[in-house]
C-alpha cells in the first residue's frame, strides 16, 4: 500500500491509499485543499468505493468551496462559534446593563436600580439594541406602564433607560438610537403637612403602637426629617452627645453632612438600649431594611390619609411646621433638610409666605383698629396700652 500523499490530475485534489471500508484490499481517500475567507482547509471528500468518489468529483466539491456554494465544515464551526461570541457580546439592553453594573458596583441606589431594570425594562427592552428602540415602542412602555403605576414610577424607569443607552454610548458599546428618550414631565412636588389634630393623633398612635422600634423611627423623623435611608443607616458612632449633632453619612446629595440634635431627638436617642453599632437595627442586629407595613399601620391607627407617605410624609410635614411658624428662614430648612440645592426647599416657600403674611396682617389690624376708635370717639391711650391683646382677642 502506497504511502504519503498521492496528487491527482486535478488541482488541490488528493488521495491516501487506506484499508477498504467494508470489503478486502484498498481503496482511494480523495481529500480537497482549498482557501476560504482567506484560510486553507484540507477536508475529506470521500471515499473510493463507499462513497464513489473520484477525482473529478472531488474537484467540483472544491469548486463549491472555493466560489462559496458551500461552507467548509471547519468554517462552519468557526462561523458559529463566532457567531455565539458576537450574539453573546451584542450590545443589548440587558448587556449594557451587565457592563454598567460592573463600571458602577457601588453605585448608591443600584438595589433599587436593579429591581427597575428586572421589572419594567427587562421583559420590554432586554434583548434590543439601542438602535432598535424607536420613538413608538418607548410611547408604548409609557401608556402601558402608566395604567398600573404613578408617573413619578414610569418615569423613573425611562430614566434608566436613557441613563444605560447613554453609558453604552459614551464607551463607544453601542451605537446611539435616532432618537433622545425623553422622560414625561412629573409634578413631584407634593408636601404633606399635619394639623394640629393629625400630629396629636399620630403622637398618641406612635405611644400606643405595639412595635416601639418602628414608633421611634418615626418620632426620629419627625423630630429631624431625616430620610428614610439616613434614619436606618445611622451608627451610634455617628451622634456626638457632647456637641448635640448627628453625622449623615452619604445623604441623598452626595456629601456627608451635620445636623443639630434638638431636645427631643436626643431625649429619645439617649432613652435607646445599644445593641448593635446601628441605632435602629434590624432583628439580626444588622440594618434594617423592612418598615412599610409597620409604618402603614400606626399611620391608620392615627387615622391619618392613605396617601400619606409614611417616613417621607414626616420628613415634609418637619419642614412644614419650620416654613410655617415664620421663625426659620429658607435658607436654614435647606442646611436642616440637607438639600443639595435650594430648588427642593423653594416648595415650602409658599407656607414660610403665609406666616409672614399673617405676622404682616397683625400690624395691619391694629392700625386699622386706631382708625376705628377715631370714627368712633373711643380714647387711644385704651388701644394704645393694650394693641396686642385686642388684636388676639378680636382676630
Amino acid at each position: 500500500m502506497a504511502k504519503g500523499r498521492m496528487k491527482t490530475g486535478y488541482p488541490g485534489v488528493y488521495y491516501y491509499e487506506q484499508s477498504r471500508a467494508g470489503g478486502s484490499g484498498t481503496e482511494k481517500v480523495f481529500y480537497i485543499v482549498f482557501k476560504q475567507g482567506g484560510k486553507v482547509y484540507e477536508e475529506p471528500a470521500g471515499r473510493q468505493y463507499r462513497d464513489n468518489m473520484t477525482a473529478a468529483k472531488a474537484s467540483r466539491i472544491r469548486a463549491d468551496r472555493i466560489e462559496g456554494r458551500k461552507e467548509a465544515p471547519g468554517a462552519a464551526r468557526e462561523r458559529k462559534n463566532a457567531e455565539k461570541v458576537a450574539q453573546a457580546n451584542r450590545p443589548t439592553i440587558a448587556r449594557l446593563w451587565e457592563w454598567y453594573l460592573e463600571a458602577n458596583p457601588g453605585l448608591k441606589g443600584i438595589v433599587t436600580d436593579k429591581n427597575r431594570f428586572a421589572k419594567h425594562l427587562e421583559p420590554v427592552f432586554g434583548q434590543k439594541l439601542p438602535t432598535e428602540i424607536d420613538p413608538m415602542s418607548v410611547d408604548r412602555f409609557r401608556v402601558m406602564m402608566g395604567k398600573t403605576h404613578a408617573p413619578a414610577t414610569v418615569a423613573n424607569a425611562l430614566e434608566l433607560l436613557r441613563r444605560i443607552v447613554n453609558f453604552g454610548v459614551n464607551r463607544g458599546l453601542c451605537d446611539a438610537p435616532r432618537f433622545k428618550i425623553r422622560l414625561p414631565k412629573v409634578d413631584n412636588l407634593k408636601t404633606e403637612d399635619l394639623s394640629p389634630e393629625q400630629l396629636r393623633s399620630l403622637l398618641a398612635a406612635l405611644d400606643a403602637a405595639d412595635n416601639q422600634a418602628v414608633a421611634d423611627i418615626m418620632l426620629m423623623a419627625l423630630h429631624t426629617g431625616m430620610r428614610r435611608g439616613e434614619i436606618l443607616r445611622l451608627c451610634w458612632a455617628d451622634l456626638d452627645f457632647r456637641t448635640g449633632f448627628i453625622l449623615i453619612r452619604t445623604p441623598k446629595g452626595g456629601r456627608s453632612e451635620r445636623i443639630p440634635m434638638n431636645p427631643q431627638a436626643r431625649a429619645l436617642l439617649e432613652g435607646l438600649v445599644r445593641t448593635s453599632d446601628f441605632v435602629f437595627p434590624g432583628r439580626d442586629g444588622g440594618q434594617r431594611v423592612e418598615l412599610r407595613r409597620a409604618v402603614r399601620r400606626i399611620c391608620d391607627a392615627a387615622g391619618l390619609p392613605q396617601d400619606f407617605r409614611g417616613l417621607h410624609g414626616l420628613r415634609h410635614a418637619y419642614a412644614s411646621m419650620l416654613a410655617s411658624s415664620g421663625e426659620v428662614d429658607l435658607y436654614a430648612i435647606q442646611k436642616l433638610l440637607t438639600h443639595k440645592s435650594s430648588a427642593m426647599t423653594q416648595r415650602y416657600a409658599h407656607l414660610r409666605d403665609d406666616a409672614l403674611a399673617k405676622a404682616s396682617a397683625v400690624a395691619g389690624r391694629i392700625v386699622q383698629q386706631v382708625q376705628d376708635m377715631n370714627c368712633t370717639g373711643v380714647p387711644h391711650s385704651a388701644i394704645a396700652r393694650h394693641p396686642a391683646e385686642s388684636t388676639i382677642k378680636s382676630g
